[in-house]
């Protein structure tokens, strides 16, 4: 059985979850008040710029409430979203178990809440893992289908809807391939970008070039 956030780990970075294991994680206060945004969309569509100034987004106000309100339009699931029948819910399936932020019914899809920001385009790979993790661990639990899932980034007042392709589900096999052969630190990561913002950067002693070395300046 495997953590849901281990095999989102390993999708990043293997060595990061072999250090990361050692320590003992809690969860920032700052990152709690960006997750509890996903539990305020209304509120925060109808806050006029004062409020949201107070509140732990990473927009301006007025782009916000613009991105917020695209983002209404273009989710079909969004009241559920907003006002979810379950939240927090720990989930236990075949292979991992984990907490999905909300789950929502009839459809049956989990939701995942990220405290970071979203890409240009679909989700992170990680958030990709861990959001197939916990559709196979709901699957697993209500013994019925479930064919989407769902990653929120709500300090950027944006909404990703993931089917479970099978590009996606490949990337959670070779998560739990990561997670099961690893027996040792695994090999370090090449002049990658991961690596700048590691909290594990100097134990693992990986080694980044910088943009003047790669240009050959």
């Amino acid at each position: 059985m495997h953590a849901v956030s281990d095999l989102s780990t390993a999708a990043y970075c293997p060595r990061q979850l072999y250090y990361r294991r050692d320590d003992d994680c809690e969860i920032p206060p700052s990152v709690a008040d960006r997750r509890e945004l996903a539990f305020e969309y209304d509120d925060l569509l109808d806050a006029d710029d004062a409020m949201l100034a107070e509140r732990p987004i990473e927009l301006p106000p007025e782009q916000y409430r613009a991105t917020l309100d695209r983002t209404r339009e273009r989710i079909e699931r969004w009241d559920e979203l907003a006002d979810p029948p379950h939240r927090e819910v720990l989930l236990t399936g075949r292979e991992c178990r984990g907490i999905a932020s909300k789950v929502l019914e009839s459809p049956l899809a989990p939701s995942y809440v990220s405290p970071g920001a979203p890409p240009e385009r679909g989700v992170w790979e990680p958030h990709s893992v861990r959001a197939v993790a916990l559709a196979k661990a709901l699957s697993w639990e209500r013994e019925e289908l479930v064919e989407t899932a769902f990653v929120e980034y709500p300090a950027y007042g944006t909404v990703r809807e993931l089917s479970l392709t099978t590009r996606r589900k490949a990337g959670y096999r070779a998560a739990i391939g990561a997670v099961e052969r690893m027996d040792g630190p695994p090999s370090r990561l090449t002049n990658s970008a991961k690596c700048d913002a590691c909290e594990y950067r100097e134990r693992c002693g990986t080694r980044t070039r910088s943009l003047r070395s790669l240009l050959g300046l």
